[in-house]
């Protein structure tokens, strides 16, 4: 989850969740830092594009601007459409929210330039070798947290990984070509971390929803 303040915060744990069907428990934990993640993700580790096929797709580098970015009534309008579809059109979004089409271009090239809009491009990992996709909790040791973390940025299994609260304060989305395959990852690479005391895995079976995380650094 990633809300807008505080209130959104709580109306979200302590109500709406809390009155979801069949909902029985909630736990819910901070993500103190992110090592690995961001738009691209995964998608930087497998080679499956040769390097002008990437050079062709990638947008033009911006830098979010530090300053908290207001969104009016117009802005609200644009994200709400591309929620629902992110590849809806220029006059499918003109359409939808009554602007202009050079509004909209105006629009979303601003959300754009100061960061709070990215397109994030969502991909069949089976296809590429990774049909067997986990989360990792691992509770490690505090002083070896940090090398830890910058450790898994590395490992090409890797295509989230973020330091956390709760009983395991570092956590990983890991994918691999089959469980043999994890067995392996999970005796030699995780088992070969410094301060690793305890991992806990668990398959993700099927993926209703997807959420990419920006990287901290």
């Amino acid at each position: 989850m990633k809300p807008r303040g505080p209130q959104e915060r709580d109306d979200l744990l302590f109500d709406r969740l809390q009155r979801t069907p069949r909902v029985i428990s909630v736990s819910a934990h901070c993500l103190l830092h992110s090592f690995y993640g961001g738009p691209r993700g995964w998608l930087d580790k497998t080679q499956a594009l040769d390097p002008g096929q990437e050079a062709a797709l990638r947008p033009a580098r911006v830098e979010p601007t530090a300053a908290a970015v207001s969104l009016d009534e117009a802005d609200e309008a644009l994200v709400a459409v591309l929620r629902r579809d992110g590849r809806a059109t220029f006059s499918e979004l003109q359409n939808s929210t009554g602007q202009s089409e050079s509004a909209v271009k105006r629009r979303l090239e601003h959300l754009r330039s100061t960061g709070v809009l990215y397109f994030d491009v969502q991909h069949d990992s089976e296809s590429l070798g990774h049909g067997v996709r986990a989360m990792l909790w691992l509770t490690v040791t505090p002083s070896a947290l940090d090398a830890a973390g910058r450790a898994l940025a590395e490992h090409s299994e890797v295509r989230f990984a973020a330091a956390t609260t709760g009983q395991a304060n570092l956590t990983a989305s890991v994918g691999s070509s089959s469980t043999g395959g994890l067995y392996t990852y999970l005796s030699e690479k995780i088992g070969a971390l410094d301060g690793v005391q305890t991992v806990e895995t668990a398959l993700t079976l099927r993926r209703v929803t997807h959420l990419t995380y920006e990287p901290s650094r």
